[in-house]
């Protein structure tokens, strides 16, 4: 499953359960698999982080840097 296919069935979930209408078990069903669905877009994002590096130019020099995020 592609991180947009998971993030896709994670907002359907997510409208369900707002929406009310479910049953007390439909709810502890959709609430398990969107925690699972959110640790998988979450283990793809950090695999994504690790891969991506960018390049600064340093004088007449290139370097790799590790890239990370940075929180404002």
């Amino acid at each position: 499953m592609t991180y947009e296919q998971a993030y896709k069935k994670l907002e359907q979930i997510l409208d369900k359960l707002e929406e009310g209408t479910t049953t007390l078990d439909e709810s502890l069903s959709l609430y398990e698999e969107g925690i699972k669905l959110y640790r998988y877009c979450n283990n793809l994002l950090d695999s994504a982080q690790m891969k991506i590096t960018k390049i600064i130019q340093d004088g007449d020099e290139f370097k790799e840097v590790d890239f990370t995020f940075e929180e404002e």
